[in-house]
């Protein structure tokens, strides 16, 4: 029987939620809470719509002009953003990863970054997982195989969908941070971390229809409850989607998922996507995290229905 070209499908399921998670890249492929979606799903015979569900790893978002020095040595990734010129989303996003654990409920695959180009580290990423009646929960951990440190990061990429209607202008958003990293217009690069304050169309603190407006910005100085940071997404008929995390990842990207003049995908979906560093710490340092040989990192995030 031939491969789906997302890879092998593995499905889980607990507690009225079921997901269905893609071999290549560790996607998430799809999620529903009692047949209503809570991803932007797409299909498994499908080469998957850009970053749509994927584990990013060893770094989320994008490195500027894929340079960046590390323990004294200039490295050199390859652009994989073409039209902006950058490295986006690490390493890991087409990788077949293998099984580790496949149960009813909870999956374990795994993958080894071997050293390479622009990364000379070997790290291995397991990336789990778990359904039950609070949702679906991703942890992502890497441990650093080789015999020295490494710079690392990590992040999801789902698109939240709040409800039928299949365009984030007629959703409410609320997103508890009070600052955000500006970036250039043309390539996206970071300029500076300023309070949402300043830019008022970015301040969700307090929960707002997200209309017109164009978000593809990495933001922090997150409120926490518990030390849990949560987006929420609402839809006018009153279901909706939350993603949760915790400290470890002090950073979160949210996208409008604009995509102007292409039928089908254009606004149909947030982006949130919990950061451990923010865009471009391996030139940074900011919150980059540096895996001494044989330390390990987990981070992990959660979605549920509302």
């Amino acid at each position: 029987m031939s491969i789906p070209r997302s890879g092998r499908q593995l499905r889980i399921a607990s507690g009225g939620y079921e997901a269905v998670i893609a071999s290549v890249g560790a996607s998430l492929r799809t999620l529903q809470k009692d047949g209503r979606d809570l991803v932007v799903p797409f299909e498994a015979d499908e080469v998957r719509p850009g970053y749509r569900g994927a584990t990013l790893a060893p770094w989320p978002n994008r490195i500027v002009d894929g340079r960046y020095v590390f323990a004294g040595v200039e490295h050199q990734l390859p652009l994989t953003e073409p039209s902006r010129g950058q490295a986006l989303h690490g390493l890991l996003c087409w990788t077949e990863f293998d099984d580790r654990l496949v149960l009813d409920d909870r999956i374990v695959l795994a993958a080894v970054i071997e050293p390479q180009s622009g990364y000379p580290f070997r790290i291995e990423v397991e990336v789990e997982y778990r359904l039950d009646a609070d949702g679906l929960a991703q942890t992502v951990t890497a441990r650093n195989l080789g015999t020295d440190a490494a710079p690392w990061g990590t992040g999801p990429h789902p698109y939240l969908v709040a409800g039928p209607e299949r365009s984030v202008d007629e959703w409410t958003l609320t997103l508890p941070a009070s600052e955000v990293l500006t970036v250039t217009p043309d390539r996206l690069s970071p300029v500076a971390v300023e309070p949402v304050s300043a830019h008022p169309e970015w301040d969700f603190r307090a929960p707002r229809p997200i209309g017109d407006v164009f978000i593809d910005h990495a933001f922090t100085g997150l409120t926490r409850a518990g030390g849990v940071a949560e987006v929420r997404l609402t839809a006018p008929g009153g279901t909706g989607v939350a993603m949760t995390w915790d400290e470890r990842c002090p950073w979160v990207q949210v996208h409008t998922a604009d995509n102007p003049g292409v039928d089908g995908i254009h606004r149909i979906g947030l982006a949130v996507e919990p950061m451990t560093c923010p865009p471009d710490a391996f030139t940074s340092g900011v919150d980059l995290v540096v895996l001494a040989p044989g330390a390990e990192h987990a981070a992990s995030w959660r979605i549920r229905a509302l």
